[in-house]
């Protein structure tokens, strides 16, 4: 199945809040960054998660439960006429969601749960695997085998910044290079790799967003990223989840120009991994 966000002098984008908080509010930034896309020519998939299941603290606040996250989810593609991207933590969740989702997101903790990986396969949806902070770019050839295994070819790899000692997280910039000798397109995401896992207060996450524009531009530098992952908020500091990181919607548009004007370089002078 061909990969339909993939375009030879493009890049994709997959965007939206890191917890869907409300109807309203995902409505909102799913129209505000849709319409920015549609303007840029951009390809875009809104991406929300209906379960924050890896919470630090078992009494944050975690999303609207299965029934209500569908129910939303579909009425954002349905009215807006997005593509939709949401994550799963269980097997039997990846075929209620196959429903609304048109890319399953597998959460970086699981990215090697075989149960897991199989369930999504066969959905035969786009997979967007994001690359365990504790693995190497080299070790994703096992995930990725795992769902040639079972039927799915149609999949995309996100690097997410790798663990460094406590609490830090560091972005290899030759691992992009290096998965995207897998063959499948390759996505950087800019806003998780800012995180400070379990180093904020409490014990829980806490980041520094305003790094996360610096390492995209680095990640599109390199001529091997087919896409950008960004949480973005209208409102990060009042955000439910992960608001330390989360791109401001007002930063989105001068951010994607800086990217498509990086990209334009790549097409002239042809130095893109391919």
């Amino acid at each position: 199945m061909m990969n339909p966000f993939v375009k030879d002098d493009r890049f994709f984008l997959i965007a939206g809040p890191c917890a869907l908080e409300s109807e309203q509010n995902v409505m909102y930034l799913a129209e505000e960054i849709s319409n920015l896309c549609r303007k840029l020519q951009i390809e875009y998939c809104f991406k929300v998660s209906w379960d924050k299941a890896n919470r630090t603290s078992a009494a944050k606040y975690r999303g609207p439960g299965l029934t209500e996250g569908v129910r939303i989810l579909k009425k954002v593609k349905q009215e807006l006429g997005v593509r939709i991207a949401t994550d799963i933590h269980e097997p039997w969740q990846a075929e209620v969601i196959a429903k609304a989702a048109d890319v399953i997101q597998i959460p970086a903790f699981l990215c090697r749960q075989t149960d897991l990986i199989r369930a999504a396969a066969e959905t035969g949806k786009t997979i967007h695997i994001k690359k365990a902070q504790f693995l190497s770019p080299e070790e994703m050839g096992n995930v990725i085998h795992k769902f040639e295994d079972y039927g799915n070819r149609n999949l995309m790899l996100c690097e997410r910044g790798s663990s460094f000692g406590y609490n830090n997280l560091v972005v290899d910039m030759t691992g992009l290079v290096r998965m995207k000798r897998f063959g499948y397109p390759v996505v950087f995401d800019a806003t998780h790799s800012v995180q400070i896992s379990g180093g904020g207060a409490d014990h829980g996450n806490s980041g520094k967003r305003e790094y996360a524009p610096y390492l995209a531009r680095a990640a599109m530098a390199t001529g091997a990223v087919d896409g950008i992952f960004m949480e973005v908020h209208d409102n990060p500091d009042e955000a439910k989840c992960d608001g330390s990181c989360m791109l401001h919607l007002s930063m989105l548009e001068d951010l994607l120009r800086q990217l498509i004007a990086i990209r334009e370089v790549q097409n002239t002078y042809g130095y893109g991994v391919r």
